[in-house]
């Protein structure tokens, strides 16, 4: 049962994201969202539990660590599979050589790329591992 509240209470969270973000776009609540706006609404609150998720864990609150994880689980059920580092870190190398970058100085550059191309398809951290470990 406690499972079931949890699962109410993302749920609402989420109705709550979507009709927000509605409102910031200047549409009305009633009004639908694209599906990327849903999956940006969605990948937000995944990363705001992940951030309660280590505070939390820094604070010794392992209750609340439960809750949140428990949240994120549910979360990412409706965002897409990620890419995993390995995939990353090849697409970083090909899209490394396609701009001829060979300066550290541009690792901003190649970074700016990568992300404008894997948007939704995987998580800024890995790109961000895959591009220090170029250079």
């Amino acid at each position: 049962m406690a499972k079931d509240s949890v699962r109410l209470e993302t749920y609402r969270n989420m109705l709550s994201s979507f009709t927000n973000e509605l409102v910031s776009k200047g549409k009305k609540p009633n009004e639908m969202l694209t599906d990327e706006e849903a999956i940006a609404v969605i990948t937000r609150l995944s990363k705001q539990r992940k951030d309660s998720i280590e505070q939390f864990k820094k604070g010794g609150r392992e209750d609340l660590v439960a809750k949140e994880q428990a949240e994120l689980s549910i979360l990412e059920t409706y965002l897409p599979k990620l890419m995993d580092a390995d995939k990353v870190k090849k697409i970083a190398e090909a899209k490394k050589v396609e701009l001829g970058i060979t300066d550290p100085g541009k690792k901003g550059m190649l970074m700016s790329a990568l992300m404008k191309d894997l948007k939704g398809k995987a998580d800024g951290g890995v790109v961000k591992e895959a591009v220090d470990a170029l250079f």
